[in-house]
């Protein structure tokens, strides 16, 4: 099984890790890329790259047949899926065997075992690894479901058996919730894996969700590297992952670690997975699902553990046995990692597209934290792909150390654009329920929802505005001629507007050069993250961003909103359309939904009319603001 040259099958940040580690190993690597990712950092990383088709995922990275011609026209002779994508599906790891590759990860039949999650729950209970209540079964007309649910109870969730990454997935409280629950996680799942077949399981409420990273070889070794506590999650979907977990004791450690390497022998495993449960506030854990694959969280492993799991994949694959025995890993210190993703958590976690503005991972090294990220000044990043841009990992000897190494991170090293989460992770990370590992799995929504203070927007201190306003007007400097640098900037931000005197009085710029600029404020000397954008100038305070324009003086005339046009939100694709040319609506009704970076956004009529027109169709791609419905309105 030896082999030379990898194909990464995937983009992004993970591609780039795993160039890494390959590179540090003698290995050549080659890149694959969209027509969205052509200029992307992982494509120049790589020894070699190939184009496989346009943006969207269906038609490059989730083609099989372009994938393995790529690895063909670059002489690879191993590919490595990364996460997400064709990570988990067997039928990608027969298609890269029949054509002589190395797949670097489990067994077809490993992930064909635990790809669908209700036959993987049947597996796992028949090897005694305990699980929570929930319907596996193979019927799924609508009455059948909802039988199975009435006699589970409320709250419950629908899942859809394929798949991963919150997809397919809809949580249930109240029997009115039912019909769009069902219909939503099979649209979804049927979208996102191409089946959707359902299973019902029971809501542990309050639960952690931690999980145990599992290695096993060919040579019927398998060892577990302790676990990850993952319970920081929006919508399904993690945002803070931990090791150790700051709730599980030696004891529990010990339990989940042997099921889990229970788990992993059941299906005949080989090679990196994950075994995540779900743990209640007795500290009962039941076994949620197995991922076949890297993990997006693997980073915190790697640091408590001090081993490259990227390496020990390779080093599988190429058929080695495991570089060590259980009772050789040795766990040290506590590590956190941050998800910065592209999305805005005051606007209910909306996705957000744009160009890369600002972008200096390096200023978080200082600090002693690691960023893995696949971005660069100048990237577009499009709406076909996740969200997550970037992680922030550190490593200390408490887990006090960690958080602080965070945050300073967060402050040092913030993207300037597009809109992102940096700053609710600044937040998260000082709240007293993070801070008292007192997080469940529903409180980030539960605060989206109250529209409590870690979610958000954050609000620009005067002293903000004031150095804005300097940076705007800076003494000696080019951007504004001499005959009005001594009169009133009317300086906008956030839908706020305010009349500055330039020169600010208390401000003086020292120095300015690409995003790094040097101020005296009120005395005091501070280095400031800053980039005029156009005419736009981003400044982070904090670990929060602000877009400050220099405005007219004059009102603001801007009409609002055109109740008869409905527009679309961000870049995406057209993902269900409810209504037709002619069909009566009401105030709050949802006519039709985009989908991007992994999210369903329904647009509702704001006022009763009649749809007049409708300007697109199902999985049309659309721009940011195209127009999606007009409506007669009611007089």
């Amino acid at each position: 099984m030896s082999f030379r040259t990898i194909l990464i099958a995937n983009r992004g940040e993970i591609a780039c890790r795993v160039i890494r580690t390959a590179h540090r190993m003698g290995y050549r690597t080659v890149a694959v890329y969209s027509d969205a990712d052509a200029g992307a950092p992982h494509v120049r990383q790589a020894d070699a790259a190939v184009r496989i088709g346009p943006g969207p995922a269906a038609e490059s990275y989730l083609h099989i047949e372009a994938l393995i011609a790529a690895a063909r026209a670059s002489g690879a002779d191993a590919v490595h899926p990364g996460y997400g994508f064709l990570s988990e599906r067997a039928d990608f790891a027969e298609a890269c065997a029949a054509a002589g590759l190395v797949f670097i990860g489990p067994p077809p039949a490993a992930i064909r075992a635990m790809g669908g999650k209700a036959a993987a729950k049947r597996l796992m209970l028949a090897a005694g690894v305990p699980c929570a209540p929930g319907y596996l079964g193979s019927e799924q007309d609508e009455t059948t479901l909802r039988a199975a649910a009435e006699r589970l109870g409320l709250p419950l969730l629908v899942k859809a058996v394929a798949g991963g990454g919150g997809r397919g997935m809809r949580l249930v409280r109240d029997w009115t919730q039912w019909p769009e629950a069902l219909a939503g996680a099979r649209r979804e799942a049927t979208s996102a894996f191409g089946d959707g077949t359902l299973m019902l399981e029971r809501l542990v409420e309050h639960g952690r969700h931690i999980e145990v990273q599992v290695f096993a070889d060919a040579h019927g070794n398998a060892v577990h590297l302790g676990e990850r506590d993952c319970t920081a999650q929006r919508r399904r979907q993690k945002v803070i992952e931990e090791a150790p977990s700051p709730v599980v004791s030696p004891a529990l450690r010990e339990a989940m670690g042997r099921d889990a390497v229970a788990a992993a022998r059941a299906v005949g495993y080989v090679g990196a997975g994950t075994v995540e449960f779900i743990v209640d506030a007795a500290m009962n854990h039941f076994f949620l699902e197995m991922n076949t694959r890297l993990q997006v969280e693997h980073p915190v492993t790697e640091c408590i553990t001090g081993l490259d799991l990227v390496e020990w994949q390779l080093r599988v694959a190429a058929g080695e046995p495991l570089p060590l025995a259980q009772d050789e890993i040795r766990f040290d210190g506590h590590a956190i990692e941050l998800r910065l993703y592209a999305e805005d958590p005051a606007a209910g976690w909306a996705p957000q597209t744009g160009t890369v503005r600002g972008w200096q991972p390096a200023r978080a090294e200082a600090f002693g934290v690691r960023v893995d990220h696949g971005i660069a000044d100048g990237q577009a990043l499009s709406p076909y792909y996740d969200a997550m841009v970037a992680k922030f990992i550190a490593h200390g000897r408490t887990r006090a150390d960690a958080v602080r190494q965070l945050q300073r991170a967060l402050e040092s090293a913030p993207l300037l654009a597009p809109v992102n989460n940096g700053h609710f992770l600044h937040q998260l990370l000082q709240h007293p329920d993070f801070a008292a590992a007192a997080m469940t799995t529903a409180r980030l929504d539960e605060w989206a929802e109250a529209g409590a203070a870690p979610v958000q927007r954050p609000v620009p201190p005067e002293a903000a505005w004031r150095v804005a306003a300097a940076l705007f007007a800076p003494e000696g400097d080019a951007l504004r001629p001499a005959s009005v640098r001594g009169v009133d900037l009317v300086l906008q931000c956030q839908g706020e507007r305010r009349a500055l005197r330039a020169p600010v009085a208390g401000v003086q710029l020292l120095a300015w050069h690409g995003s790094e600029a040097r101020v005296r404020l009120d005395g005091v000397e501070r280095r400031l993250v800053a980039l005029r954008d156009g005419a736009t100038l981003r400044l982070a305070w904090g670990a929060a961003v602000f877009a400050f324009d220099e405005a007219s003086p004059w009102p603001d005339t801007t009409a609002a909103a055109d109740p008869r046009e409905l527009r679309a939100p961000v870049a995406g694709v057209v993902a269900q359309v409810a209504v037709r040319p002619g069909d009566r609506v009401e105030a709050g009704q949802p006519l039709v939904c985009v989908e991007a970076m992994k999210m369903e956004m329904w647009q509702s009529a704001s006022a009763a009319g009649t749809v007049a027109a409708l300007h697109v169709a199902l999985r049309d791609n659309v721009a940011a603001g195209a127009l999606l419905v007009t409506l007669e309105i009611d007089e």
